[in-house]
């Protein structure tokens, strides 16, 4: 491959390694996410400088990963012997194709796909864009392969112009970004290994995943400095079942979870409301009963969980909101259901009946305190659990342990408990009262205000990355005390799911985002636009890779002296 990248421009390599990696299935488990990272450690190996320092270009194996997943790692060393480094990362799996349809086949040909684009006339906007060239399309072309490819591109450079470094630069690829972050997370380990035994101080993470247009017309390039981290709060929901023709006697379980639905899902009033900044309110992700067959008995019980962006709120904060969403909607629903009762038995004139439609609500950890008092065997039937149903997905190896503790309850009441499943991704965002934060913040400004007077482009830095990012995992603001409801409310924590904190806190690496630009990720019609994304956009992390270097390169003499 380097032999094909020696003799183009800064555009051409990006764009040649772009269509290189789109036309690699890589979608998010499966054997390709291995294939693809293999590839580019090939690509590597390819560069004359990993040809004279092989033991700067390495695999490292993620352990207990299902599929085999590696991430791969280049150093490349500053001409100036230093410790001080900059993190690239980007990830290479991509969702599905689905969504392409019949096109499904040409998904990870940009070719094909512009070809198509440019005779679709159902969406002007796309075919106008297909027929200017400026535009190259397919799976992962924007989310993020060209992302990936930038950052390749610029370890070239830097390994042919290791003088311009005041630093090094380190570049990390990994896969499952797209699912529970095993690539991240595996890496952590490898960071921290780097930084206590070759003395590396990571100063800065730069992610490449993708920005976009926030509103039609918007002309700016968004850089952010910190990353939206996530929450999964769960609903296990206990009604009290009975047979339709007595169905007003009874507490419909999915009854409760559209209520909760209706007043969580996109509620913007749950939004936090930070200024200036693209927040958005959770998100219903799943509901569902837990009835197998049809029968006319009502069901026993339901399940649902919502994505939870949070920004600066805790574990702590969402918990307690959460719980109180969920007494709101049982209170409005035992008068509702009791209403109903009511004036059935009065058209009927049949007698009177004494019913209870209370509805209890209660936490993960609280119920395990409940039914250890009362005492349930709570831990040997979280293992037979665990042997029966723990090699499936995450969320629902945590609903079948509230549904068994559940089934364990001596009292059978109805109740909804409320509980954390996987994944959980820290926030992690440059603080205003922190001063290697605020030498970040003035280094970028510096360098963005530079970039735009040369291309015209009009950028402006934005605290939160408005998606989910892998930059999450690189630094926590959480202390343990904070954190200690959402261990204490997942199922198994550390048996079933971890995060390393421990780790996390002794990186503490702050991750920008500087993203390729494009539309539509996620979408068959996903595109990235080449003239920013291939020309500007790796001249401008180079400057600030520079600035950043030679800022703490600075601060280091001035402590010497």
């Amino acid at each position: 491959m380097y032999n094909q990248l020696k003799t183009m421009k800064t555009y051409e390599q990006v764009e040649l390694l772009t269509r290189h990696l789109v036309s690699m299935n890589s979608i998010n488990g499966t054997i390709g996410e291995v294939r693809i990272v293999q590839e580019i450690y090939q690509i590597l190996s390819s560069f004359p400088y990993f040809k004279q320092h092989p033991d700067h270009l390495y695999l490292q194996k993620i352990e207990g990963d299902p599929i085999g997943r590696q991430n791969v790692f280049a150093f490349v060393e500053g001409g100036r012997q230093s410790n001080q480094t900059v993190l690239y990362h980007s990830h290479i799996d991509t969702v599905a194709v689905e969504d392409f349809g019949p096109l499904k086949e040409h998904a990870f040909s940009p070719d094909a796909m512009e070809a198509f684009f440019c005779d679709y006339d159902s969406d002007p906007e796309i075919q106008k864009e297909a027929l200017s060239g400026e535009w190259m399309f397919g799976r992962g072309s924007v989310d993020m392969k060209s992302g990936a490819a930038v950052h390749i591109v610029n370890i070239l450079y830097f390994s042919e112009h290791r003088e311009q470094l005041e630093g090094n630069v380190l570049l990390l690829c990994n896969g499952d970004e797209e699912s529970e972050h095993r690539g991240m997370i595996g890496a952590l380990s490898e960071l921290n290994r780097l930084q206590f035994e070759h003395g590396l101080k990571f100063i800065t993470a730069i992610n490449t995943d993708f920005i976009t247009p926030l509103y039609d017309g918007d002309p700016h390039r968004y850089i952010y400095t910190g990353a939206a981290g996530k929450i999964l709060p769960c609903f296990h929901i206990y009604g009290k079942e009975v047979h339709v023709g007595d169905t007003l006697a009874g507490i419909d379980p999915n009854f409760i979870a559209a209520k909760l639905t209706e007043r969580i899902h996109n509620r913007y009033a749950l939004a936090e409301k930070i200024p200036n900044e693209l927040v958005l309110p959770p998100t219903c992700l799943y509901q569902r009963d837990t009835k197998e067959l049809y029968t006319v008995q009502t069901a026993i019980s339901s399940h649902l969980y919502f994505n939870f962006f949070i920004y600066e709120k805790t574990p702590e904060q969402v918990l307690e909101m959460m719980l109180q969403e969920a007494k709101t909607v049982c209170e409005e629903a035992e008068i509702y259901l009791q209403k109903q009762f009511e004036e059935y038995i009065e058209f009927t004139n049949l007698p009177k009946r004494k019913l209870s439609w209370d509805i209890e609500v209660t936490s993960y950890e609280d119920y395990i305190l409940y039914l250890n008092k009362h005492g349930v065997h709570v831990e040997s039937i979280i293992q037979k659990t665990l042997a029966e149903k723990g090699s499936g997905d995450l969320r629902e190896v945590c609903f079948s342990i509230v549904n068994a503790l559940q089934e364990a309850d001596p009292e059978k009441k109805a109740r909804v408990i409320l509980f954390f499943a996987p994944p959980f991704l820290p926030h992690n965002y440059l603080k205003a009262d922190d001063a290697r934060d605020v030498k970040i913040q003035s280094a970028l400004a510096k360098v963005l205000k530079k970039m735009g007077e040369a291309t015209g482009e009009q950028f402006e830095i934005k605290k939160f990355f408005p998606y989910l990012a892998d930059g999450s995992f690189l630094s926590i603001h959480e202390t343990d005390e904070q954190l200690a409801p959402l261990l204490n409310n997942l199922p198994e924590w550390d048996n079933i799911y971890t995060i390393p904190f421990n780790t996390i806190k002794n990186l503490n690496i702050p991750s920008i985002n500087m993203g390729v630009y494009g539309k539509d990720g996620h979408k068959w019609t996903e595109r990235v636009y080449k003239p920013y994304s291939f020309g500007i956009l790796p001249e401008l992390i180079r400057e600030t890779t520079i600035d950043l270097l030679e800022q703490e390169s600075e601060k280091q003499m001035l402590e010497m002296a």
